[in-house]
C-alpha cells in the first residue's frame, strides 16, 4: 500500500471500526470512488469480521449462559480488539488484530476488491 492509498482510505478505516453500522457505511464510501482503498478495505474486513463475532457470540454464547463473569470477559475481548483495531487506522498500519485477523483477512477476502 502507497502513502497515497492510506491518506485516502485511512478516513473510511477509522470509521469502520465505530459500530456495525460504521462499516456499513465506510463499505459504501470506499466503494463511492473509482478508485477503492486497499488499506481501507483491510480495515473493513477487520472491524466487520470483530462486530459479526461479537454479536454472534453475544447472542449465542453468553445469552444461553446467563453468568456476568462471561459477558464481562466476552466484552472486555471484544473491546480490547476493536481499540487495537482502531488504533492501528489512525497509526497507519495494515495489521490483523490478534488471534482472529488473518482468519478474517481469509474469510471477507471478496468484500473490497
Amino acid at each position: 500500500m502507497t502513502e497515497q492509498d492510506i491518506d485516502k482510505g485511512r478516513k473510511n478505516a477509522i470509521i469502520s471500526y465505530i459500530t456495525i453500522f460504521g462499516v456499513i457505511i465506510a463499505y459504501y464510501l470506499n466503494n463511492e470512488d473509482d478508485k477503492k482503498s486497499d488499506f481501507a478495505s483491510f480495515h473493513i474486513r477487520q472491524s466487520l469480521g470483530l462486530w459479526l463475532s461479537f454479536i454472534v457470540i453475544n447472542l449465542s454464547v453468553t445469552r444461553n449462559f446467563d453468568v456476568f463473569m462471561l459477558r464481562a470477559c466476552t466484552y472486555i475481548f471484544f473491546f480490547t480488539l476493536i481499540i487495537y483495531g482502531l488504533s492501528n487506522a489512525i497509526a497507519r498500519k495494515s495489521q490483523p488484530v490478534p488471534l482472529l485477523g488473518n482468519l478474517f483477512q481469509k474469510i471477507f477476502s471478496n468484500l473490497g476488491r
